[in-house]
């Protein structure tokens, strides 16, 4: 079971947007995430008519390393470990290492 995925709030543990939160957009590949307003850069585009596309530098997402991000646990306002656990039925779910609650759902 993977430990972030998609939708999840995560915080920026190293690099220049460290302290920054955000939400897991997409997972890429095993190890690297885009995760919403965070690691920012700028793309030169060039206009193209035929594809309705206007040309200029654009902000977008790039993939951060899932190293550098760690689950946002709101309840505490801090980043948190997370484990894996078996439920009562043998499902596994996702839970805080620090407090022990569910992760999801």
């Amino acid at each position: 079971m993977k430990r972030i995925k998609k939708g999840d709030e995560v915080i920026v543990l190293a690099g220049r947007d460290k302290g920054k939160t955000g939400s897991v957009l997409r997972l890429l590949g095993e190890n690297r995430a885009l995760v919403n307003n965070v690691n920012l850069v700028k793309k030169h585009t060039k206009p193209n008519p035929m594809a309705g596309v206007t040309g200029g530098i654009l902000e977008q997402e790039s993939p951060i390393h899932l190293s550098n991000i760690a689950i946002y646990n709101t309840k505490s306002s801090k980043a948190d470990k997370v484990s894996v656990k078996a439920g009562d039925d043998g499902k596994q779910y996702r839970a805080y290492r620090s407090s022990g609650d569910r992760i999801d759902g």
